[in-house]
């Protein structure tokens, strides 16, 4: 086997941690790893125990490095999250070269010059994403390498995020003995893979539906052009049927997932289910019917939040359509009651790669999508080691499997097909 590029994706979300492990080869991505472990210490999208955290983190870390036997030392992340702004802003410089031909640096520079913007203290930048370039004017240019011209200017997308949520993400990352390679926006990510081009362009809104928030992400013109987040998902279905069957979380999460539907008319009255009721050592039995009574409700609820929420963002009459993703979307009956509820043409993104085929793995896969598009992963250099004692860290690996390592590869991703 060739050299190849090792690059992994660290999505920390409610309710799971995941890394994803890709092998870039001649720009393809194969995952050839997948981590995940319990989430503890995040609340509605939101770090609010470091140690916990940190545990999570190294838990799903730990688990992607047995299935692969290599060390991970660098992460891509994912940001995401209520504290998450846009603004637009232009950047104008002088083309350098004497021959008038925009190289590089000239797209480095604009950019840095894109970058200059006011912003409260207590915010920073995550990242600039171009819009478009204009060479003296000309506009609609996306990439303006090798054209000649005396202007450079480009109309670029500000991404901005609080200190204190950053900095505590990263200081989870860290304290997890991980090298943050790369920050990237989910919503960017996950865009970049679950739309086509013609999505982005014509106006569609990506519907990330975790466990502990909903994140609303319009795009336009080719590029984001609005995010928000609602402090609402699949966790609050969850403590619904807690409340409903007056039974322990975790059994509402195992029955949620065994039998759950979103759709009480998709439902079968043939799918029953005994279920311990706190303060009693009876069981009583339940149908599906009896859970999409009480799931139904609650996904109206944020279908119906969705919708608002866009038309609070000011694009209600300009969405041609809403691709879902997300863990809490692979509920029978979700698309359904989606296209009921949104009125539009609805469909739900899944990941096209063996062993990741769930909507709840999106984020992680588009993050490495993202990373392999972007001109950044030109100079990303992430570290990894076999755990033999020779160390390697360079941004070529050779990966060469020991024996038995397709098998242990194939058993493991049969629990995810």
């Amino acid at each position: 086997m060739s050299s190849s590029e090792i690059i992994v994706s660290l999505d920390i979300g409610t309710s799971k941690v995941r890394a994803i492990i890709g092998e870039i080869t001649n720009g393809a991505i194969n995952i050839i790893g997948v981590g995940s472990a319990d989430s503890e210490g995040i609340r509605k999208g939101a770090i609010v125990d470091i140690d916990q955290t940190v545990r999570s983190i190294r838990n799903a870390i730990d688990h992607a490095e047995r299935m692969v036997g290599i060390q991970i030392s660098e992460v891509c992340i994912g940001i995401q999250g209520n504290h998450i702004a846009l603004q637009t802003n232009h950047g104008v410089v002088a083309v350098s070269n004497e021959d008038r031909e925009i190289g590089e640096e000239d797209i480095e520079r604009v950019m840095q010059a894109a970058r200059v913007v006011a912003l409260p203290p207590e915010r920073e930048i995550i990242g600039v994403v171009p819009r478009q370039f204009l060479v003296d004017g000309l506009e609609g240019i996306s990439d303006p390498r090798g054209m000649i011209g005396v202007r450079l200017e480009v109309e670029a997308t500000i991404i901005t995020g609080t200190k204190t949520s950053l900095h505590n993400l990263i200081r989870c990352v860290e304290k997890a003995d991980l090298h943050i390679s790369d920050r990237v926006l989910m919503s960017l990510a996950s865009g970049s893979m679950s739309l086509t081009k013609d999505e982005r362009t014509m106006g569609t809104v990506l519907v990330d539906i975790g466990a502990g928030s909903t994140t609303v992400s319009v795009f336009e013109g080719g590029g984001l052009v609005a995010t928000s987040t609602l402090p609402v998902g699949g966790e609050h279905v969850t403590n619904d049927i807690s409340y409903g069957l007056r039974t322990h979380t975790e059994q509402a999460e195992k029955f949620k997932l065994k039998y759950g539907c979103s759709l009480i008319s998709d439902a079968a009255e043939d799918q029953k289910f005994k279920v311990m009721r706190m303060g009693s050592n009876v069981e009583k039995e339940f149908t599906q019917v009896d859970l999409a009574n009480i799931i139904e409700p609650r996904m109206q609820e944020i279908f119906h939040l969705v919708r608002q929420e866009v038309r609070r963002l000011g694009y209600g009459d300009k969405v041609n359509g809403y691709v879902l993703t997300g863990g809490t979307v692979s509920m029978p009956g979700t698309l359904s009651l989606a296209q009921q509820e949104l009125e539009s043409s609805v469909r739900i993104a899944v990941p096209d790669f063996i062993g990741v085929r769930d909507p709840a793995f999106n984020n992680g896969v588009g993050m490495l999508h993202y990373v392999v598009k972007s001109a950044r992963a030109k100079s990303m250099s992430v570290s990894v080691k076999k755990p033999a004692a020779r160390k390697v860290a360079t941004s070529s690996v050779s990966t060469s499997p020991k024996p038995g390592l397709f098998e242990r590869l194939k058993n493991y991703f049969s629990e995810f097909i």
